[in-house]
């Protein structure tokens, strides 16, 4: 079977959205021909991380840098961007809603990790973040070590707990932790003084900062962002992981970063 990425024949940028071109299988996989005959590609992604994916509660419209993603890639498989049903996932859902079914595609800031890849199909990267701490400003903390015995707040199932655990090790100190559903949550939590930190990748904390919070200069544990598909949708899989090598090669990805000054 050819590559599907020698099909691509170029981008384009259509009402602020970085759209390719339909790309045929050759022959299509089952699972591609299914989603051909529905008419419609189903993407799970955040609608609470501004910037990634984020919801307008006046108008009810997700927009972001992973929804352009997934507008591109119903551009390239069904020749429509409009033809994408955008599901809202938390880091809890966004795995079970995949292994059910109701979503072919999760684009929703789904850190690559061998333990998952087990589990899941997972494209190349396509962005690189590394987890970091937001604070109260009027705290004092300079760094992970001043959070010796305080509460930090993380999103359930996220890899988040797990890196500041062994972080916390090599600092000798110890740290407890509130998990919540969502990442307004966890921000409420900090304002309120229910935790002490609110802890995520860095270009998602980003879009909590206010005038009363920081960043502390800690960051470790690289998170590789890819989409994720059913294990078993290899030819699914094969496709979009061409898509994205092509993608990040014309430099349209670095295009989509600027667009949503994401670094």
């Amino acid at each position: 079977m050819r590559k599907t990425s020698r099909i691509l024949t170029g981008l384009l940028l259509l009402a602020g959205i970085i759209l390719a071109p339909a790309m045929a299988a050759t022959p299509d996989s089952p699972e591609i021909k299914a989603i051909k005959d529905r008419g419609v590609l189903k993407v799970g992604v955040k609608v609470d991380v501004p910037k990634f994916g984020y919801r307008d509660a006046a108008t009810g419209v997700i927009s972001g840098y992973e929804i352009d993603i997934a507008h591109a890639l119903a551009k390239a498989i069904l020749g429509d961007e409009n033809k994408v049903d955008l599901q809202g996932v938390t880091a809890k859902t966004r795995g079970p809603l995949l292994d059910n079914g109701e979503v072919d595609l999760v684009i929703a800031t789904f850190t690559i990790t061998e333990e998952r890849k087990k589990s899941y199909n997972f494209s190349d990267p396509y962005f690189v973040d590394g987890i970091a701490l937001m604070v109260k400003s009027a705290a004092g903390f300079k760094s992970l070590k001043d959070l010796d015995g305080k509460k930090i707040g993380v999103a359930q199932s996220a890899t988040t707990k797990k890196a500041i655990e062994a972080e916390a090790a090599k600092a000798g100190i110890s740290v407890n932790f509130l998990e919540f559903n969502t990442y307004p949550e966890i921000k409420a939590a900090l304002d309120s003084k229910r935790v002490d930190c609110f802890s995520v990748d860095s270009s998602i904390l980003w879009g909590y900062m206010d005038k009363t919070t920081q960043l502390l200069p800690d960051r470790f544990a690289p998170q590789n962002y890819g989409v994720a598909s059913k294990f078993d949708n290899k030819g699914l899989a094969a496709f979009v992981n061409d898509f994205i090598g092509t993608l990040k090669s014309s430099g349209q990805n670095d295009k989509l970063l600027a667009k949503w000054e994401l670094k």
